[in-house]
This record gives structure tokens, C-alpha cells and sequence, in this order.
């Protein structure tokens, strides 16, 4: 796991140590080594640069970057980790491939030479990577199907750079510094900027499972991956037993995920998922697995006591963390620079909390992140099938009668509220973000000032054919916006801000094939969720864990906004150095904040997502 960052400009351009500052200003994710490549193009016309700085996880004596082919025509910088690079290794030395080290970085170079630009797709893992072809004079760039790994990439007059992280490429002259006020505008219902967008004027997204050529100055995207979900389910049967093929493809994906040579472990939330990853670790360990697992002084919101049913059973070496909001004071300002953006979620803190606690005595760890996203998980994904029944109930009793009397309710029908208020929405384009988001746009409407902007243009998350189930449907939102820009940016990001790498077996391509290839009822049937995952663990895990209600990761900010970090949140949002307030209509500011001080309503979301854009703004220094 690595950072990477490079430039392409031309040749009069004076960039004196830019290279090393971009470098150094993701030392975190690569503290163990360094190091530069530089080249020329079109008879001196462009200047190349690469910069790579290295975790090692795998051939740590030999693995440095950047890293060429025999005679260094091809370079390469990389951060991910290919779980198949021993079977790639030997089919690529069947074809006359010799390799110099045991890197799977080296099997990406030879894969690249054997194959072009189709090798990203036999490519098992995740992955951002440059790789300059001096021969071409192209500089090839690859993203992971999910967009586990990040690339930011920013166009001008001055030429072309990348980087793993906005603050490298905010050392590149020429990259504005603005706020982007048309993601900005989708940020208010999203709580993330859906991709390719950030909220830098200047800094776009490579998008999940797509690649990059710059060549003569121009640059081409080619998508190269679509998750299944987007199309209907494969007439195919199904096999015989599709509880016990789930259950093969998520052991091999987790075994596969268990190579490295350092120290290893797992985040343990006591939930299905973690509990899953941890049960089949166990399979594979001649050792007790190094768990993690955090918790809150509130007892309501902690779940250590379910992760330590299953340390017991499992006998893992287990290390439990407790956070307050003493925590979220404390950190937020630091992990605002660590993401580059404001932190959509306040469990972002925990995370990075307990990969710091990880940190100590491992470099990687296994998650359960994804298993929801693919297998259906939420709430939404059994209330997305009855929205069509909701819009048959007349708009005029809806709007006059049930949502208004839904949002009476106390906050403990916080999931039924956020429910009817979303199947309220008729445009599914409205109703997916709606799910998770701050806001709908008619309440986005009532509380932003903000100038003329650009109408939403609807991305590749809506790319949907007509005849598609509700459910897949959702699952293909999920898995191409909430996910990659939201929870795996949370994850990349808070795990290597300590130095640490996190593996996700759930998102697994095969795994993801396959479980696409069956029937919906396999995932979410009547009121039950991920069906498939909880019939396999039945012969794992124990029934205290199968049988208990999901919770989530939720931090208790509704509690602290009302009491310990009221002063904090007013301080932010309507104090005299606040430099957001003007993008808000004061009438309305001020009654959100009311109603959720006095109780009335939790807009715990909302406030968040004002909070966090508020630090982005001091610590970058916008207005």
C-alpha cells in the first residue's frame, strides 16, 4: 500500500522540487521507502515525473519503486496489492516474461507489455497505478473495479499530474484552490461528491474501474469494469447449492487476502460481517488472529460486547478501544487534512482511532466493508420495493398528512421517518441519495443561499436499463457512489493516515459475480437481509450474533450536538469566524439547529455535513 503522484508538462516549466513536496505530503501512506522517476518525451518537448512512496507489505527487500521492465522502458508506480500476481506470474514467464523480483508490482509491468491496456482486467485486487511508456510516449492510468484505491487527476495550461491525494497535487502550480460550487451543491444532499467531481475547482476523480491515456498532450478515459447489478439478473440457473458455493468464493477471497509478509489482523465490529471475515481467518491461521474492535462511553451505541463473543469463540488476540467526543474535537480538524474534504462520516474518527490502536502491532488488516452494498444489507434495500405503492397513494394525503405526521414521530423511528420521507421522493435520482443523504433538493432549496450553479448531471450511479429489479437497481447505486465515495474513500484514507492497509474480501470481483448471478431472493427476502450471508454463517458463527438486529457503525453525534459539543456546533455554523454561513438562508440555519437542540427533530446529518464543510473551509484556507 503505497501513495503515488506524478506530473507530464512541458518542457520550459519550472517545477523545482515538486516531486519531493508532493512525496512528502503523503508520507503517511508510505513511510518505509521513496523514490523518483523522470524522463522526456517528444524530442524534449514534455517533461515526466513520478513519485512513489512505499508501505511494504509484500517482498519488502526487493519491491522498491518505481520499477521498470529489463531494459526500463516502461516504469510503473503503484498502490494496491494483486492477489493473483503468482498465477499472472507464471502464465506471463510461459510467454518469455522474466521477472527481477517477487513483487507483484513487476507482474503489472509485464502484464502491461503482454497485454496493453486489457491487462487491468485479469488484475485480481485493488489498485491505482502510473505507468509511463517511453516507447509510445504514453503514460498509462488504472483504477480498481470499486475504487478501493484513489487517483485525483487535474488538467491545465501547464500540463497534466496525478496523485493518490488533492494535497499532492495542490503542490502542482496551476491546480486552483476554489471551491467547486456545483459539487458543492450535490455535497448538501449527498454528505460526499459523487465522482468524478470534488469539491477543488481544480481536482477531478478517475473513476472506479476505469483507465487513462495521456498521449500528445491529450488525455482519453476508457470504463472498463460495470458492476453486474446494473443489468438484470443472468437467466442462468443457479447452482444446485448456492449457500455452499457463497460460501467456497468467500473463503478463497479471504484467504487470498491473508497473503503478505508483515503482521496482520482484522477489525472486529461484532456484526455478520467482520465476524464472518474473522471465523474464515481462522481457517487459515496456524496463529490466534489479531482482532481490533472500538466502542463509545455511551453503552446504547457500543458494540464490544458482541465483537468479544466473537474474539472468544474464534480465540483471537483481541484489543478494544472506547472513544467520547472528546475524540471528535480533538481529531476532526486533522483527519479534514488527511481526506482532503470534509468527513461525511463521524464514524470516520473511530476508524482512524482504531487504526492508529492497530497500527502498533500490525501493517494490514482484513474488513467487512462492501458486504451491505453487495449482499443488501440496509434497511432501504427491503423499502426500495414498496416504492411504487407509495406513489400510489395520492400526493395531496402524502404531502398533507402522512409526512408531516412522520415527522412528529421520536427519534427512535428514526428508520421508519427517513422511510417514507424517501419513497416520498418519485425520482429515483432524487430517492437514492435521499437514503443516506443530508437533505432532499426541496429541503436543500429552503436552506441554501448559495449562487446560480450548474443543474446535477445524473452519472454513471443512474446508468440503469429499464427492466432491472428495485433491488439491483439500489445495489448498482450503492456500489458505484455511496461506496466508492463515501465509505472506501472513509476507509483508504483513515487507515493510511496510520500507516495502515485494510482488505476488503466482500469485494471481490468473483465473489460479486457470482453472488449477482442469483436471484434477488438470495440476498434480501421479505424483511431479511443479506439471506445468503446469514444461511452460510450458520455454520460458523454463533446464534447470538446471526439473530441480532443490525445496528451499523453510528456514532452518537445526535447526543453530543444536543449537549457536550452544542457550544462547539453554534461556534462553527453562526459564530463571527464562520466562513460558511453565507451560504445558508440565516431563518433556516438557525431552525435547524433549534429543532434538533430542543429534540424536536435529529438532524445529526445535516449538522455534520455543515460542521465538516465548515473545518474543510479553515483548514484549507477557503471563503
Amino acid at each position: 500500500m503505497c501513495a503515488i503522484g506524478g506530473f507530464i508538462v512541458r518542457k520550459e516549466s519550472q517545477l523545482p522540487q515538486v516531486l519531493e513536496r508532493m512525496g512528502e505530503s503523503m508520507a503517511h501512506r508510505g513511510p518505509d521507502d521513496t523514490g523518483v522517476f523522470q524522463a522526456h518525451a517528444a524530442e524534449g518537448a514534455w517533461r515526466v515525473g513520478m513519485i512513489h512512496r512505499r508501505l511494504s507489505i509484500i517482498d519488502i527487500s526487493s519491491g522498491h519503486q518505481p520499477l521498470g521492465n529489463e531494459d526500463g522502458s516502461v516504469q510503473i508506480v503503484f498502490n494496491g496489492e494483486i492477489y493473483n500476481f503468482e498465477a499472472l506470474r507464471q502464465e506471463l514467464e510461459t510467454h518469455g516474461h522474466r521477472f527481477g523480483t517477487r513483487s507483484d508490482t513487476e507482474v503489472i509491468v509485464h502484464a502491461y507489455e503482454q497485454w496493453g491496456a486489457a491487462c487491468v482486467k485479469r488484475l485480481r485486487g485493488m489498485f491505482a497505478f502510473a505507468l509511463w511508456d517511453q516507447r509510445r510516449e504514453e503514460l498509462f492510468l488504472a483504477r480498481d473495479r470499486f475504487g478501493k484505491k484513489p487517483l485525483f487527476v487535474s488538467s491545465g495550461p501547464l500540463g497534466f499530474a496525478f496523485a493518490s491525494e488533492i494535497k499532492a497535487l495542490l503542490h502542482f502550480p496551476g491546480v486552483k484552490r476554489g471551491v467547486n460550487h456545483d459539487a458543492l451543491w450535490d455535497y448538501f444532499i449527498y454528505r460526499y461528491v459523487p465522482a468524478p467531481a470534488t469539491l477543488f475547482a481544480g481536482v477531478r476523480k478517475l473513476m472506479p474501474g476505469c483507465y487513462a491515456v495521456w498521449k500528445a498532450g491529450g488525455l482519453t478515459e476508457t470504463r472498463y469494469y460495470v458492476p453486474p447489478d446494473r443489468n438484470p439478473c443472468p437467466d442462468a440457473a443457479p447452482p444446485q447449492d448456492p449457500v455452499g458455493a457463497f460460501l467456497d468464493k468467500l473463503d478463497e477471497s479471504v484467504r487470498i487476502r491473508m497473503i503478505a509478509d508483515v503482521p496482520f489482523g482484522a477489525f472486529l465490529s461484532g456484526g455478520i460481517d467482520s465476524s464472518a471475515v474473522v471465523g474464515l481467518m481462522s481457517r487459515h491461521s496456524d496463529y490466534p488472529i489479531k482482532t481490533f474492535a472500538v466502542g463509545f462511553s455511551e453503552a446504547a451505541y457500543s458494540e464490544l460486547s458482541y465483537a468479544k463473543v466473537i474474539a472468544e469463540h474464534f480465540g483471537t488476540e483481541h484489543h478494544e478501544l472506547t472513544v467520547s467526543q472528546d475524540h471528535l474535537i480533538e481529531h476532526l480538524p486533522t483527519l479534514v487534512r488527511f481526506r482532503d474534504a470534509p468527513v461525511a462520516e463521524p464514524s470516520d474518527i473511530p476508524i482512524y482511532l482504531l487504526s492508529s490502536e492497530a497500527r502498533r502491532t500490525v501493517k494490514m488488516v482484513l474488513t467487512g466493508e462492501g458486504s451491505d452494498e453487495v449482499l443488501g444489507g440496509y434497511p432501504k434495500h427491503v423499502f426500495e420495493r414498496y416504492a411504487r405503492f407509495y406513489e400510489g397513494v395520492p400526493q395531496l394525503l402524502r404531502r398533507r398528512l402522512v409526512e408531516p405526521l412522520i415527522r412528529t414521530l421520536p427519534y427512535r423511528f428514526d428508520r421508519a421517518k427517513t422511510a417514507v420521507l424517501s419513497l416520498g421522493l418519485a425520482r429515483f435520482d432524487e430517492r437514492m441519495p435521499r437514503w443516506f443523504g443530508a437533505s432532499s433538493p426541496e429541503e436543500r432549496e429552503a436552506l441554501v443561499s448559495l449562487g446560480p450553479h450548474a443543474a446535477a448531471k445524473n452519472g454513471v450511479q443512474f446508468d440503469t436499463p429499464d427492466g432491472n429489479t428495485a433491488l439491483r437497481r439500489i445495489l448498482y447505486f450503492d456500489q458505484t457512489s455511496w461506496l466508492p465515495d463515501n465509505l472506501l474513500e472513509r476507509g483508504d484514507r483513515m487507515t493510511m493516515a496510520a500507516s495502515l492497509e485494510a482488505r476488503m474480501p466482500f469485494l471481490d470481483q468473483e465473489l460479486v459475480a457470482f453472488v449477482s448471478s442469483l436471484p434477488d431472493a438470495q440476498r434480501v427476502h421479505g424483511s431479511t437481509t443479506k439471506r445468503i450471508l446469514r444461511r452460510a454463517m450458520k455454520r460458523l458463527l454463533p446464534a447470538a450474533i446471526l439473530e441480532r438486529p443490525k445496528v451499523g457503525f453510528r456514532v452518537p453525534v445526535h447526543e453530543w450536538f444536543r449537549g457536550p459539543l452544542r457550544d462547539y456546533l453554534y461556534d462553527h455554523l453562526t459564530g463571527p469566524d464562520s466562513r460558511t454561513r453565507a451560504y445558508y438562508h440565516r431563518d433556516a440555519l438557525e431552525r435547524t439547529l433549534a429543532d434538533h437542540t430542543a429534540g424536536r427533530q435529529n438532524q445529526e446529518k445535516l449538522l455534520w455535513s455543515l460542521l465538516s464543510l465548515e473545518i474543510w473551509h479553515r483548514e484549507y484556507g477557503m471563503t
